[in-house]
């Protein structure tokens, strides 16, 4: 499968945010997580987005809603505004972007600003406040 991630990032989408979903490596900064986990929500992929999530917040007895509105709408584009610390030999970092989608025929975003943490060599989304 040749094509390009849609995560943005202008790589091949097995070597960038397939790879990370499917396990074969690790998100190496938080903004790799950040990337990988919009991917999921393109493909309803609850299992991942539960599995990427810190287990101090992750909404487990959410995931099937999740996977059931991330297959409603139609997934855009994401856009990555700006990012704090969250590089390799960080242990925390945030990321702020917009993920654009099309519910019902109106173009939507999400808009957020990620806090991520590093817990055994591993990048996991905490949590998220809503911008305007």
């Amino acid at each position: 499968m040749n094509k390009l991630c849609p995560c943005g990032s202008q790589q091949m989408a097995a070597d960038c945010c397939l790879a990370i979903i499917s396990g074969k490596r690790q998100a190496a900064t938080a903004q790799e997580l950040m990337r990988s986990r919009y991917v999921a929500f393109t493909q309803a992929n609850g299992a991942y987005l539960m599995r990427s999530h810190h287990p101090k917040t992750r909404p487990v007895k959410e995931q099937k809603a999740i996977e059931s509105w991330a297959k409603s709408v139609q997934w855009m584009g994401l856009q990555i505004l700006n990012t704090q610390g969250g590089q390799a030999n960080d242990s925390s970092g945030y990321v702020e972007f917009k993920a654009l989608y099309l519910e019902n025929g109106q173009l939507q975003q999400i808009h957020e600003n990620s806090f991520f943490k590093k817990e055994q060599g591993q990048w996991l989304y905490y949590s998220g406040v809503h911008k305007g």
